[in-house]
């Protein structure tokens, strides 16, 4: 088994779209393990993207994932990663597949509703960011 880091970024939140979100990651038998809602602060953000500092867009990045709640989830399965991944859709929704999370919800390239993480090792890192031992069931 396997497991991956999700989110709900703050506009799918804000939007309404957590059942719809949670509905089809059930649907695609990913296991939910943890999950919890909550509201980053601006270090807490810095410190999950802290990969992307040089980056020109980390700046709105920061506000946008500081502008409202998100939900983070554990999700579990065989080779999950790739396959939530492939369930979120391209990065640019534009470019995601007919189907996937981005291209039914999301209205901008920042603003794509979903996180997924995209390797083992990052899906360690950013499991661990937000969760300890005590709050991940099986």
């Amino acid at each position: 088994m396997e497991r991956t880091l999700s989110i709900i970024k703050p506009d799918g939140v804000a939007r309404g779209l957590i059942g719809k979100v949670v509905e089809r990651i059930e649907s695609s038998d990913f296991r939910i393990v943890a999950m919890k809602m909550l509201h980053m602060t601006k270090a807490q953000a810095e410190g999950f993207y802290a990969v992307h500092k040089e980056r020109p867009f980390f700046g709105s990045l920061m506000d946008f994932m500081t502008s409202g709640a998100v939900v983070v989830m554990i999700l579990e399965a065989e080779d999950v990663i790739a396959g939530y991944r492939k369930l979120m859709g391209a990065t640019n929704y534009k470019e995601a597949e007919e189907g996937t999370i981005r291209a039914d919800f999301a209205t901008d390239i920042e603003k794509n509703v979903v996180h997924g993480s995209d390797s083992s090792e990052s899906a360690a890192f950013e499991i661990g960011y937000f969760f300890n031992s005590f709050e991940i069931v099986g």
